[in-house]
């Protein structure tokens, strides 16, 4: 049975990063979001070898730029789209962008949570 780690980075070491796992043979298997109080998303990019899961995991604060990996690992276009339009998370360089067109919605980011008092 495989490991499951969980890398927590900052938010400026997301491409180093994935450039390491990419290089050590790892694929992508999952981009996912999770909306915190405040308009901040923690994020998690995971990637698999060997049945071994790497998931690096940090938090995007509304007024962060994330870098796209999809440069590096092509169908990350379609998790990335889907978290900047649902989250709002200012993800820049998206190698295939919709602009905020992913999805017909009637609603700006669905899932991006408000301040809580």
């Amino acid at each position: 049975m495989g490991l499951h780690t969980i890398q927590p980075i900052e938010t400026k070491e997301l491409l180093s990063e994935t450039l390491r796992l990419k290089s050590e043979g790892y694929r992508i298997v999952a981009i996912s979001a999770t909306g915190l109080a405040g308009g901040a998303t923690e994020l998690s990019y995971s990637f698999d070898k060997n049945y071994d899961l790497v998931s690096l995991r940090f938090i995007a604060n509304a007024e962060d730029e994330l870098s796209s990996i999809s440069l590096i690992y092509s169908p990350a276009f379609l998790y990335e789209n889907e978290i900047k339009e649902l989250f709002g998370v200012n993800i820049v360089n998206i190698s295939v962008d919709y602009n905020n067109n992913f999805y017909t919605i009637p609603v700006e980011t669905p899932f991006k949570k408000a301040g809580e008092e």
